[in-house]
């Protein structure tokens, strides 16, 4: 029964021309075969519309446009998929999907009518991996099933959105992506999709996706900056229907806890950069949103730092 939900893919593509082939590869070969995908190719240098234009399935369509950053390029490619689809997928185009995502992602939507979407694992790969290599670890996201709109709203338990398929019509009530965030723009819309429904996981401990750790992603770039997180955090709680679904009370507590989230990734990026200044922020965020494993993590932090002075 879930075959018969045809999937529009959105793939979004800057300077992707030495991944783009092994992402389309894989989504040739999904044993779910109605879907239709459409690549944006956001202002490219290198080569990434001739790359995409080498596949000749007739279910992948090009577009181009100059570069407008990933927002952007989401939005319109969703816009072309028109009104054929039954759910829509983000994949980025340096990931790719094991063979059986898309079957398992819809058949999780079919058996729950009111779910916004579903979600399942993801592999991080080493950023030259191809398919078929090893991942350094498989993750499952730490998000509760049923409403997950609390855990959202306090952080962002996504790789991205190539594990999260997303009903058509829950995506036509959240919007667009906003093109006015340059980080975070992922979680703030996540967030919108939880006030339309429920996510759901999806059966089975297998990855959907394998994501590459690249260093010069815009992720990587900006997360050890606490001051980037504040844009999205904003949006997120400036939002008014988060204040007509949560009391005042508890909208502030989940602020402060997502404030406190925001710190722990900061403070971790600096830390594993050997910054000190990312014991502070650990600190701060532990003392904000007191949690036993964070405290612990922290403590064997300042262990390894305390012996690496002694070693100096």
């Amino acid at each position: 029964m879930a075959r018969s939900i045809r999937i529009g893919v959105v793939i979004p593509a800057y300077d992707a021309a030495p991944w783009i082939g092994s992402c389309l590869t894989r989504l040739i070969a999904q044993t779910h075969p109605d879907w239709r995908a459409v690549v944006v190719d956001d202002g490219s240098r290198d080569g990434t519309a001739e790359a995409v234009a080498c596949f000749r399935d007739p279910r992948i369509a090009l577009l181009r446009q100059s570069n407008q950053g990933v927002s952007a390029a989401r939005n319109r490619g969703l816009a072309a998929l028109g009104a054929g689809c039954g759910a829509v997928l983000f994949l980025d185009a340096d990931d790719w999907l094991a063979p059986d995502a898309l079957a398992r992602m819809a058949a999780a939507l079919d058996a729950r009518p009111d779910a916004a979407a579903a979600w399942g694992r993801f592999a991080l790969m080493r950023a030259d991996a191809m398919p078929g290599d090893r991942p350094v670890r498989i993750v499952r996201p730490r998000l509760p099933g049923g409403d997950t709109l609390a855990a959202l709203a306090v952080g962002n338990r996504f790789a991205n959105g190539g594990h999260v398929l997303i009903r058509a019509k829950a995506a036509h009530r959240a919007g667009s992506f906003a093109t006015g965030l340059s980080f975070g723009e992922d979680w703030e819309y996540w967030v919108r999709l939880a006030l339309t429904g429920p996510f759901v996981p999806v059966a089975g401990r297998a990855p959907l996706l394998y994501v590459r750790r690249r260093a010069e992603g815009a992720y990587a770039s900006r997360a050890a900056d606490p001051a980037a997180f504040l844009p999205a955090l904003s949006a997120i709680y400036a939002n008014p229907v988060m204040a007509a679904r949560f009391p005042a009370a508890r909208l502030a507590a989940l602020r402060r806890a997502a404030a406190a989230e925001c710190l722990w990734i900061a403070g971790r990026a600096l830390a594993a950069a050997g910054a000190t200044d990312g014991l502070a922020l650990l600190r701060r965020s532990v003392r904000e949103a007191p949690s036993l494993r964070r405290a612990a993590l922290l403590a064997a932090l300042h262990a390894r730092a305390a012996a690496a002075a002694l070693a100096a």
